[in-house]
């Protein structure tokens, strides 16, 4: 069981990984989504893989072996709220993208790849401040 669970997480993290780096929008958002999968099968596998046993105690006997751990639960249902405003956010900026650019393409055009020159200080019609003190005490 440990087994087929680890490597569910493993695929669909390197899935995740390989469309995170598409050079499509869509591609992206779906990458992340498929992390935050992985992430939450992670964090939800980290409380024990116990079958049918509840996340609390029923009696204080001592035996910690007859419930499953509450945190993981807790920490997985959080992380799924913050992944969806994530997802949320993220759609609408590949959107407004979208709709401004005209494609879904994340590289830049040729001319924002370009830099402008830089225009350089000219300095030598200055004299440097050290002769200027030591010109007018003499």
């Amino acid at each position: 069981m440990e087994m087929l669970v680890a490597s569910a997480i493993g695929a669909m993290t390197t899935a995740g990984v390989y469309l995170i780096l598409r050079r499509r929008s869509f591609s992206v958002v779906l990458g992340m989504t498929m992390l935050t999968y992985a992430i939450n099968a992670f964090l939800f596998v980290s409380g024990r893989l116990v079958v049918n046993q509840p996340p609390i105690l029923r009696d204080h006997s001592g035996d910690i072996s007859g419930y499953t751990d509450p945190l993981p639960q807790a920490l997985v249902l959080t992380a799924i709220v913050i992944s969806f405003g994530m997802t949320a956010v993220v759609v609408m900026m590949a959107l407004g993208a979208f709709i401004e650019g005209g494609d879904d393409y994340i590289d830049m055009p040729e001319d924002d790849r370009r830099m402008p020159p830089l225009h350089l200080v000219d300095t030598t019609d200055e004299p440097a401040p050290a002769e200027t003190e030591k010109g007018s005490q003499a």
